[in-house]
């Protein structure tokens, strides 16, 4: 039997749900110019990284086969703690990347 009370807190739970599903929708992607992506070699194409300045930077290494990385391997973009709020690519890299356990 549901009753008004249970009924008031489902969608309760339910609406912030929605809420926090949005919010991740809505979060934007991160820049390559922004200044903690330029600060961290961030590409979106790990193939890009700058070879030079980050000699030990091999294509295999990935922000979505980085232990930072908040989505699933298969996602195309997910956060990272090291940017906020914003959304980093499945195949780029920076040179925090480590490698998952």
């Amino acid at each position: 039997m549901t009753t008004r009370r249970t009924f008031i807190l489902h969608a309760a739970v339910a609406g912030s749900a929605l809420g926090a599903g949005q919010a991740f929708a809505q979060a934007q992607r991160i820049d390559e110019k922004d200044p903690q992506a330029v600060a961290l070699g961030y590409v979106h194409d790990t193939t890009k990284a700058d070879k030079t300045k980050y000699p030990k930077h091999s294509n295999d290494q990935k922000c979505n086969n980085c232990a930072l990385y908040q989505g699933k391997p298969t996602d195309a973009w997910a956060g990272c703690p090291l940017f906020g709020t914003k959304l980093v690519a499945g195949p780029g890299w920076c040179s925090a990347w480590a490698k998952k356990g």
